[in-house]
């Protein structure tokens, strides 16, 4: 399992709430019960991409940042 990317938006400081638009190629196992309804037992994320992340406080893509493993997450360390 992979961890998501944290992001810092630089425009308002925001590094909790963000809008993230995704493309996921996943391989999964679906178990169909009797009547019909679906339970999805196991799920394996084999590719994903990162199409746009845009600020939820403030609504600006352009200013959203990946922060790296090194960075605290303090807007005044970055």
């Amino acid at each position: 399992m992979t961890i998501p990317a944290r992001y810092r938006c630089t425009a308002c400081g925001n590094l909790t709430r963000f809008d993230v638009i995704a493309t996921r190629r996943t391989r999964e196992y679906y178990h169909f019960t009797v009547g019909g309804e679906l339970e999805i037992e196991t799920a394996e994320m084999l590719d994903e991409t990162v199409d746009d992340v845009s600020c939820r406080w403030c609504g600006r893509p352009d200013d959203v940042v990946e922060l790296d493993g090194t960075t605290t997450g303090d807007p005044g360390l970055i």
